[in-house]
């Protein structure tokens, strides 16, 4: 730290005072103000014994002897001793204040060669002997238990889903217990450390980056269990490194006819991301999000190293606040999720049917008659015509597709006949609104093949440009507002020249678009078109991220979305909990410190 004027004659004193830190910081300021007897006292030496005196004053002699020491008037006296220490002590200790001052705290101080750590972390020392503290603490762990394998930190503070600028962490540690999450905390927190939990990685918004100072990437990978299964409550209990697909395959597998809908991500979703960002999918205009009532309760972590459970298992409860959504679309900045409860339902035949449209607005203005007419709709996507290309050019689909709008439907019902009513509702209003080719899958490996077709918008849109890349986001608006969002972007696309396509959960006004590039030019267009269809459905009483998180990328949009108000309310709870900003610092929070621009040169 550089604060100017260094005097020289303090500057000499300084590695002086160095040497008498330790018996200065073990004074208290109380000893040090009154001159009490907790003042470091002086020893005495081998022939003091016959010198010593009393605390009354009194020789060795004792009290009634009248006879006093001839040497003890040479001697100081005690009080005069402790005076003396007192104000040595409160003089260094003024000292070592005006060294702190001008150099600032011993662990922000560097070398010539070092590079300043940011205010309020640890220096690279500080983190060296984090890391040998975590491989002591946590040898159970195995020899790969704590990596600083240079390969392992860029895998975790780097994703292949993502575009977003970064640096790699410090070093990875894969806990298997709460216990083992507490202790990564405390040695956090004892070295200033910042901590970036890591589940399924699936994030597109930068939310495992590492942070510029370094810091401690926690994957929960190895917490992947299925703790307990309630089959007659309809929920489960499970650690946040379980995959959703893992879950709903071994529910299947036991029998038990129940899975987890809350959402339908990428497969190696984990339930620890998915509950910090809050996520959805095809099945919410169904089921709805993760922020509904999905999660009963959670075990979590605080900064402090405490664990709390949110709440009991019970479906419902009034009990004051519903902290467990404290936690939901935290991402990982308020605490470390260990264990979670999650509520199940029963798994219901479904089929799939799709139609062609003459416009992404004939589409939507159908969904809103046909979700308002009450039939079993468990998913609506709305995928338009450039993805229909894209399904055609990645060739794995059995079918030829028209190259029009079109709509996937996935009806959901408690027997056969009330889906095949289902479909011949949606049918009639359909066609009201000018579809053509509506097919309904004439048995279950048919529907499975259908909506594999969606499924694969991801690699369907890269085939449209060979040996490019796809920047994928998403946004959300009141449903009425979809056509007019998906209008003006595709327009805005073409103008710029950037090939994209667009897939949407229609049913809740949600649309995910993939803008294709090869060059860094064109990345800079994809992302300048990302920004504008942000603000496009900010604009329109809409969200600048339906399902994806905020991480790094959306976070300098919350203010406008959410108002200074909100966001200074959740700064608020962020400090509170997290006073010394070390669980994932830099996302989430607008103008919290960000990672600085590291080029991901693996992608």
């Amino acid at each position: 730290m550089n604060r100017g004027w260094h005097p020289l004659a303090f500057t000499m004193l300084s590695p002086r005072l160095r040497v008498l830190r330790p018996v200065i910081q073990g004074a208290s300021l109380r000893s040090i103000a009154t001159g009490t007897s907790s003042v470091p006292q002086l020893r005495p030496t081998a022939n003091a014994g016959n010198r010593r005196h009393s605390s009354t004053g009194e020789s060795k002699q004792g009290p009634n002897t009248g006879k006093q020491d001839p040497k003890s008037s040479k001697e100081p006296r005690p009080d005069t001793t402790a005076q003396f220490l007192t104000w040595g002590a409160a003089f260094t200790t003024s000292l070592l204040l005006l060294e702190r001052y001008f150099y600032g705290p011993p662990s922000q101080r560097t070398k010539a060669d070092e590079k300043p750590v940011p205010q309020g972390y640890g220096s690279p020392r500080d983190f060296e002997l984090a890391i040998e503290s975590l491989e002591m603490e946590l040898s159970h762990l195995g020899e790969d238990g704590v990596s600083t394998n240079p390969d392992d930190l860029h895998a975790h503070g780097f994703s292949v889903n993502d575009y977003h600028e970064g640096v790699a962490h410090t070093v990875v540690v894969y806990p298997q217990s709460t216990d083992d999450v507490v202790k990564i905390v405390q040695i956090a927190t004892n070295y200033r450390m910042p901590i970036t939990p890591y589940s399924g990685a699936t994030s597109l918004e930068g939310h495992v980056r590492g942070h510029q100072a370094g810091g401690i990437c926690v994957d929960m990978s190895r917490m992947d269990k299925i703790i307990e299964i309630h089959a007659e409550d309809s929920d489960l209990v499970c650690q946040p490194g379980a995959r959703w697909a893992d879950i709903n395959d071994t529910l299947k597998e036991k029998g038990i006819p129940l899975f987890f809908p809350a959402s339908d991500p990428a497969p190696t979703a984990t339930i620890g991301g998915m509950f910090s960002t809050g996520c959805s999918g095809t099945n919410a205009v169904r089921y709805g999000t993760a922020k509904g009532e999905w999660f009963l309760n959670a075990t979590i972590v605080l900064p402090s190293g405490e664990v709390i459970k949110t709440r009991r298992r019970s479906r419902k409860s009034s009990a004051g606040i519903d902290t467990t959504k404290l936690f939901i679309g935290a991402e990982g900045t308020l605490g470390i999720i260990t264990e979670v409860t999650i509520r199940l339902a029963p798994v219901l035949p479904t089929t799939v049917a799709v139609a062609q449209f003459p416009s992404v607005r004939a589409a939507t203005e159908a969904v809103g008659e046909i979700m308002n007419s009450g039939v079993g709709i468990q998913c609506v996507e709305l995928v338009d015509d450039v993805f229909m290309q894209a399904t055609n050019a990645y060739g794995v689909s059995k079918r030829k597709w028209p190259e029009k709008d079109s709509l996937f439907f996935k009806f959901q019902g408690p027997t056969p006949t009330s889906l095949k009513e289902t479909a011949e509702v949606v049918n009639r209003i359909v066609k009201k609104y000018g579809a053509t080719n509506f097919e309904l899958a004439r048995n279950k490996e048919e529907a499975e093949e259908l909506w594999a077709d969606r499924k694969n918008a991801h690699y369907s849109g890269l085939a449209l440009l060979p040996g490019g890349k796809g920047w994928p986001t998403d946004v959300c608006v009141p449903v009425s507002k979809l056509p007019d969002l998906v209008a003006e972007t595709k327009e805005d696309l073409a103008r710029i020249g950037l090939k994209t396509t667009i897939v949407g959960h229609v049913g809740d006004g949600n649309f995910h678009a993939l803008l294709l590039f090869k060059t860094d030019e064109e990345r800079e267009r994809a992302h300048g078109a990302v920004k504008r269809m942000v603000k496009r459905a900010i604009a329109l009483d809409g969200t600048c991220t339906g399902e994806h998180g905020v991480g790094i990328g959306k976070k300098e949009y919350l203010v406008e979305e959410l108002g200074e108000g909100t966001v200074k309310l959740m700064k608020t709870i962020k400090k509170t909990l997290d006073p010394l900003n070390l669980f994932n610092p830099g996302k989430l929070y607008p103008d919290d410190e960000e990672p600085k621009p590291t080029k991901n040169t693996k992608h």
